[in-house]
C-alpha cells in the first residue's frame, strides 16, 4: 500500500515513538523505518517470564489506556504463560489490556523486546476482529508456533468466520502516561487509531505532509510482503495524537 513508500524525516521520529504495536495492533507502524534504526534487537524471544507483569499492575496500566469514563466499565485482560484471560469482566464492551511486542506484526524488529508494555483499549466494533486476532497470535506465540504456523492459523480463523470482518467504526485508546511502545524517542505517544477495511490510506490523507495522520497495514510494517498481504483481508491502521494522557495531563510538544 502506498503508505509503506519512505516517510519524512519528522514521521520517522514520530513512528519511532509510537510502538503494536502495536499490538493493539497495535505495534503496528513502527517498521516502516525501524530496520535501518534496529541493527541490535533481539532475535527471538526471551523466556516467558520476561513479558509477564504483576497482575494488579498490569490491569492498573490497562485501565491507563484510555480515559477512566471509559476503562472504569472496561472488560480487563492479562498476560499469562498461555496467553490472554479477563481479569475483570466490564459492562460497557470496551477491552482494555497491555499488548506485548510479539502481539503486532511479525516483521517488527523490537517485537521481542520484554520492555514494550502497549496499554491498548479495542472499542466494541474492534472487539470481535481485533482483539480476538491480538490473543489468537499472542497465545499461538507462547506456545512456540512459528511465524508461517501463526499466520496459517489466522488465515483459517478468517476465513471460517472464527474471527469475523473487520466492522465499521473500529478503534483504539492507547492514551496511557505509563506506556512503553518503542525504544526509540520518547518511548510513548498518547494517541487513538482507527482499524479500517483497505488496502489503501488515501482516502484518508495518511502519512501526506502536514497530516496529522500516521498510516499503514495492520498484516505487515516493511515492504516485501505484498503476497502475503494479498490474500488477507485488508485491515488499516490509522494514528492520531492526542494533547492530553488518559488522565488529563497535557503532552508536552516534545513528547508527541
Amino acid at each position: 500500500m502506498k503508505s509503506h513508500s519512505a516517510p519524512s524525516r519528522p514521521d520517522i521520529a514520530r513512528i519511532g515513538q509510537l510502538g503494536r504495536a502495536a499490538a493493539c495492533s497495535a505495534a503496528l507502524l513502527l517498521g516502516l523505518t525501524s530496520a535501518s534504526l534496529h541493527a541490535k534487537d533481539a532475535p527471538r524471544m526471551a523466556p516467558v517470564d520476561a513479558y509477564l507483569m504483576d497482575r494488579a499492575a498490569e490491569i492498573a496500566l490497562a485501565r491507563s489506556a484510555a480515559p477512566e469514563s471509559i476503562s472504569k466499565e472496561a472488560t480487563i485482560l492479562v498476560l499469562t504463560r498461555k496467553g490472554y484471560e479477563s481479569a475483570v469482566k466490564g459492562t460497557n464492551g470496551f477491552v482494555c489490556y497491555v499488548g506485548r511486542g510479539f502481539g503486532g506484526a511479525p516483521d517488527w524488529p523490537e517485537r521481542w523486546d520484554p520492555k514494550i508494555l502497549a496499554a491498548a483499549c479495542d472499542n466494541p466494533s474492534a472487539v470481535p476482529t481485533m482483539t480476538a486476532l491480538l490473543k489468537l497470535r499472542t497465545a499461538l506465540t507462547l506456545a512456540g508456533k512459528t511465524d508461517a504456523e501463526v499466520m496459517d492459523r489466522i488465515k483459517t480463523a478468517l476465513r471460517t468466520r472464527e474471527i469475523p470482518p473487520l466492522q465499521a467504526g473500529a478503534m483504539c485508546y492507547m492514551m496511557s502516561k505509563n506506556a512503553y511502545l518503542s525504544a526509540q524517542g520518547d518511548h510513548n505517544m498518547a494517541h487513538v487509531m482507527f482499524y479500517v477495511p483497505a488496502r489503501d490510506g488515501t482516502t484518508w490523507g495518511a502519512n501526506l505532509p502536514g497530516s496529522p495522520l500516521i498510516g499503514g497495514s495492520y498484516w505487515y510494517l516493511l515492504p516485501g510482503h505484498e503476497a502475503d498481504v494479498a490474500v488477507l483481508p485488508p485491515i488499516s491502521v490509522f494514528l492520531l495524537a492526542t494533547s492530553t494522557y488518559s488522565d488529563g495531563t497535557p503532552i508536552a510538544p516534545h513528547a508527541m
